[in-house]
């Protein structure tokens, strides 16, 4: 299995968010990067891309924010890192805002995702890696790549960032595919959260599918996506399906969607599979609630497997840091065996 990873996605390496009312350390931190590069010593270092399939996802005006925004702010005169807290909740419209404040609210929809100095590098050099993925599938060189992709991407949609993410990697990666000649192309989401901006950037279309499988947005981030009764629209009606799971969920609940989701995505024939992979499943997990074990990630990432389709493996959550590496590394070792 082909591996790709950047050191500069360490640079990001904002200070704090706002959880459940007050400050806390930022859970998405560089350690989760080092715990990558460790365990997978011998990935590759992707090459670097143009803005072309950036901007087949992301809107121009949201990519062109992301690349000043932490520039802007220190040029309002203040210091650390961006994050907004003021949003347009309805009546959100195309504004000409000068203001950096106004403009994190346009595009942001939370005060836990902060834009600091490294922040666009990092993300633009994770995207590089799905890139450098897909191409590897779609060459035919390898059945299987595996982007080590940090800050991760499924809560990042067409023109907003949130929920640790900035640039959708794993969308990027089927639109790539999709680009690249493959007919059809399905999107599995294993992370403790839900894909919201995956979901939202092909719910309208019948060429990606999405399934995911995730905590249950009624106690759950990020609430307002996710839900069982979301299935597409137009021509996507039928193309995007979610499994919401309970609290305490462990291995043999999980597996039982799993196995549902699987069956889905057969049922769809795609050509590629792309798939959105968060460690934040496991047990000791400091911001999630199931109950999944290092042990079980084989046996999940074989069932996957059984699909036999190409596949790009895009990594997302996952903030037990100690325990990323093996988990990762686990998940993975179902493909190659």
């Amino acid at each position: 299995m082909l591996t790709f990873y950047d050191p500069i996605q360490a640079d990001h390496a904002p200070a704090r968010e706002l959880h459940n009312g007050d400050w806390a350390d930022y859970a998405e931190c560089p350690g989760r990067a080092d715990q990558l590069a460790t365990a997978f010593p011998a990935a590759q270092l992707p090459e670097r891309h143009g803005d072309e399939a950036i901007l087949a996802v992301h809107d121009a005006d949201y990519v062109a924010f992301l690349r000043a925004a932490h520039d802007d702010w220190l040029g309002a005169g203040r210091e650390g890192d961006a994050i907004p807290y003021a949003f347009p909740v309805v009546g959100r419209r195309p504004l000409t805002l000068d203001r950096i404040d106004a403009r994190l609210g346009r595009y942001g929809f939370d005060a836990a995702t902060p834009i600091a100095a490294g922040t666009w590098a990092a993300a633009r050099a994770g995207a590089d890696g799905a890139l450098a993925a897909t191409e590897a599938v779609m060459s035919g060189a390898v059945g299987t790549a595996l982007a080590l992709c940090r800050p991760p991407g499924h809560h990042a949609g067409r023109d907003y960032f949130g929920g640790y993410c900035y640039l959708n990697n794993a969308a990027i990666a089927a639109q790539a595919a999709r680009d690249a000649g493959a007919g059809r192309v399905a999107i599995l989401d294993v992370d403790y959260h839900h894909g919201n901006g995956t979901q939202d950037i092909f719910y309208d279309r019948s060429d990606v599918g999405f399934v995911s499988l995730h905590a249950d947005p009624r106690t759950d981030y990020p609430f307002y996506w996710g839900h069982a009764d979301e299935t597409g629209e137009g021509e996507g009606a039928g193309h995007n399906r979610n499994y919401p799971l309970q609290r305490g969920t462990a291995a043999p609940e999980f597996l039982e969607a799993l196995d549902a989701a699987v069956r889905r995505i057969a049922e769809w024939r795609p050509q590629i599979l792309v798939i959105s992979y968060g460690a934040d499943t496991f047990a000791s997990d400091p911001i999630s609630a199931f109950r999944l074990k290092t042990e079980d990630y084989p046996e999940i990432g074989g069932r996957i497997a059984a699909l036999d389709l190409p596949t790009v493996i895009v990594m997302e959550g996952g903030y037990a840091v100690d325990d990323l590496g093996a988990n990762v590394g686990a998940f993975a070792s179902g493909f190659a065996d």
